[in-house]
């Protein structure tokens, strides 16, 4: 490396003088305008996107049926439901419990109260009127919504204001689709605030401990959040013109991905910087040794990572193949922000930014001693071979408790933690009524068929009711009975028509299990099998299942996928082909520990329900994508070495030189992922815990090492079929 601190001799002539005079001046402008143009460039994207925060809820939707595969049964019963009524409602079921049973004057007082709710502005329709179980101690009446507002404010204020009025001894839950809405909606709303100043708060304090400065910290973090706002500025507005589709779920995740990513790359070109620093007295000539050195692995870094997210376009789950371009845009915006904003503030503070421990330019720079790093490269060196299989069956013991997760799904009134209204609901409502009131099966057959997919309703196990949308009547469907439909009214009063629509009429079977429940699941898949051809069935419980059977084909479809694909990166980055296998073998052992761990945790620690099928697939995408990233680190360094001092001693000084930046940059991204956890969706904290844990494993055991050992070990011949594997060390 050269450390020339002046510049070389002007050569003679008349011209000479001039001709530097002149390259001087335009280098010095560009040293200064180009920093300054940069700075203003992010400030202004920065300053559009940071008033976004907070409206990400106007471009986006938590309704589990917009992110169905097209071909689901449940997609199609869905597109067609708002033919069949006038209404875009989203229905509430109100359900009234006593303490002993319901007199007349509590049931008279109930519908007094329902009188009076349907004033609300929020209720957007007729309101039904108190259906008395059979055991007498509970009543039930459906309430339709306005899905337009704010949905969780809107049953907050419903439910408040029915037990302002009702009966004394007599509590109130709302539930149903609109109750189990509101939990999602209050869930995801601490992602703004609460998540957001959790991963931020968190991010600085290590930074603080990493750097001991004062304003370093502010840098790398100002790097991170203006990535955050110029990506939420673009994705925000790829929402508002539907290109992209946007939920609580994937925000949160591009949030946390942003923030971590940034940081990572932020603290590799600092830590090159610091490097460089001391070689030169020049901090723009520093700037731009540390960028060349450090430009490779942020890019292949980043362009591994985006590969992996790439491949989630393949997924038929919208939530999925929508997640990947979202967070693949966050770490674009990441490494641009760490190879453009950052260096324009380091050149801009130059040394300053490490005060108070700046680092000094000498002549005569020895190499300086890495302390614990060392003295673990030294201890790889001497034991390779004990490290790597040692670690090795540590880490396949580990994976044993993957059979302890089970990921088939979870019922819709488990995915938010703590406190539920509308989960309490659901409980009193199966209490006292069939499991499955207010959230029906909804059936699309056509009108030649009705009525023997009416008779395939009524002979089923798990079915209470059927009924029929019939426009004329003043409940807006009529009552199927083994001999037809029922007629409402005194004797003689003739059948309602249903409502017909393309040739199609809809049924609504009640089941007796609740709607989220496995045996509403089994009814429903018995159901698919028994009614005529052309028959579908949706509804909040084919909808589940449509959920989890596409998230399982996703899951086995793109898993080997993101692995082709970036074996074949790392294969191109290192110039090798036993290299890229081994580091993808160890990433993948790591996952299947992370996995492992977290699986035994979840069911025997956690108590956890399950978890959703697509927590692998995420965990999977996430930690192989960003677990190879410090592999790509160490290893583009061991590279860089082995090719001056051979591969055995270029390993030693890899991982002396990168031990700190490394780690440091693993307890970030564990850190921002971990702060996933305070958002009380369950998903998000299963994915916290996981990604947390399987980046602390990659980090302190698999990079540090069982990668370096098992490299040591093999020695050259790890760079096979490249050069360095035929070289002389």
């Amino acid at each position: 490396m050269s450390r020339r601190t002046t510049p070389p001799a002007l050569p003679s002539g008349d011209a000479a003088p001039h001709r530097p005079r002149t390259r001087g001046t335009a280098a010095r402008i560009i040293r200064v305008v180009l920093p300054a143009a940069l700075i203003l460039a992010w400030l202004a994207g920065a300053s559009f996107g940071g008033p976004l925060f907070g409206k990400v809820s106007e471009v986006s939707s938590n309704d589990q049926t917009t992110y169905l595969p097209e071909s689901a049964d449940a997609t199609a019963v869905q597109e067609v439901r708002g033919d069949f009524s006038d209404s875009d409602a989203i229905p509430a079921v109100v359900v009234f419990v006593g303490d002993d049973e319901l007199t007349e004057a509590d049931v008279a007082a109930i519908d007094d109260a329902l009188a009076e709710a349907a004033e609300l502005d929020a209720v957007a329709g007729d309101v039904s009127p108190a259906l008395v179980s059979d055991d007498g101690r509970a009543a039930q009446a459906f309430v339709p919504l306005d899905g337009d507002g704010e949905l969780g404010d809107v049953v907050v204020e419903l439910g408040d204001a029915l037990r302002a009025s009702a009966p004394d001894g007599v509590a109130v839950y709302v539930t149903g689709p609109a109750g189990f809405s509101a939990d999602l909606a209050a869930g995801f709303s601490g992602i703004d605030g609460l998540l957001l100043g959790v991963a931020l708060a968190a991010v600085f304090v290590i930074l603080i401990l990493v750097y001991r400065s004062v304003l370093l910290p502010i840098v790398v973090l100002s790097t991170s959040l203006f990535a955050l706002c110029v990506a939420l500025l673009t994705v925000w507005w790829l929402a508002k013109f539907e290109v992209l589709l946007l939920s609580g779920q994937t925000q949160g995740i591009l949030f946390i991905l942003v923030i971590g990513a940034a940081t990572d790359y932020s603290l590799l070109l600092v830590a090159r910087f610091r490097e460089e620093l001391r070689a030169t007295q020049d901090k723009g000539a520093a700037v731009f040794r540390a960028l060349k050195g450090s430009f490779e692995p942020i890019v292949a870094s980043g362009g591994t990572v985006i590969a992996g997210l790439l491949c989630l376009l393949l997924s038929d789950l919208k939530s999925n193949s929508t997640l990947g371009p979202v967070a693949a845009i966050g770490i674009v915006f990441a490494m641009l922000a760490a190879l453009t904003f950052l260096p324009a503030l380091l050149f801009t503070f130059g040394r300053a930014a490490f005060w108070p421990r700046v680092p000094r330019f000498s002549e005569n720079l020895a190499p300086a001693r890495a302390g614990l790093w060392e003295r673990i490269a030294d201890g790889v060196q001497k034991r390779p071979r004990r490290i790597w299989i040692g670690t090795t069956i540590v880490l396949a013991i580990g994976c044993l408790g993957i059979t302890q997760l089970d990921a088939s799904g979870v019922p819709q009134s488990d995915l938010v933690l703590g406190a539920s209204e509308a989960r309490d609901g659901q409980t009193a409502l199966g209490e006292h009524f069939p499991g499955g009131s207010g959230s029906p099966a909804l059936v699309l057959t056509p009108e030649d068929a009705w009525a023997d997919t009416a008779d395939v309703l009524l002979e089923a196990d798990g079915v209470d009711g059927v009924t029929i949308v019939a426009a004329d009547t003043p409940s807006g469907s009529a009552t199927v009975t083994p001999d037809g439909l029922q007629a409402a009214g005194p004797p003689g009063t003739p059948a309602p028509e249903p409502t017909v629509s393309d040739g199609n009429v809809l049924l609504q079977a009640t089941l007796t299990d609740a709607a989220d429940s496995e045996g509403a699941a089994d009814t429903v898949r018995a159901l698919r099998e028994d009614v005529p051809d052309g028959v579908l069935i949706g509804g909040v419980t084919a909808t589940a299942i449509d959920t989890n059977d596409a998230s399982i084909h996703d899951r086995n479809l793109i898993i080997p996928v993101v692995l082709a694909v970036i074996l074949v990166i790392l294969m191109l980055l290192l110039r090798s082909i036993l290299a890229p296998v081994l580091l993808m073998l160890t990433t993948v052992l790591s996952f299947g520990t992370a996995m492992g761990v977290s699986g035994v945790l979840f069911t025997h620690v956690f108590d956890f329900p399950g978890a959703d099928p697509a927590v692998p697939l995420f965990g999977f995408v996430f930690l192989v994508a960003l677990g190879i990233d410090y592999n790509i680190f160490l290893m583009t360094r061991v590279r860089e070495e082995s090719l001056v001092h051979g591969t055995r001693e270029g390993i030693r000084r890899g991982l002396t030189v990168t031990g700190g930046v490394i780690t440091s940059a693993g307890i970030v991204l564990a850190a921002t992922f971990a702060a996933l956890g305070v958002i009380p969706i369950l998903f998000l904290a299963q994915l916290a815990f996981i990604v947390a844990f399987g980046v602390l494993l990659d980090t302190f055991v698999v990079r540090t090492l069982l990668v370096p050992a098992l490299a040591t070990d093999i020695g050259r011949g790890v760079w096979w079929p490249s050069k360095l594997a035929r070289g002389e060390r």
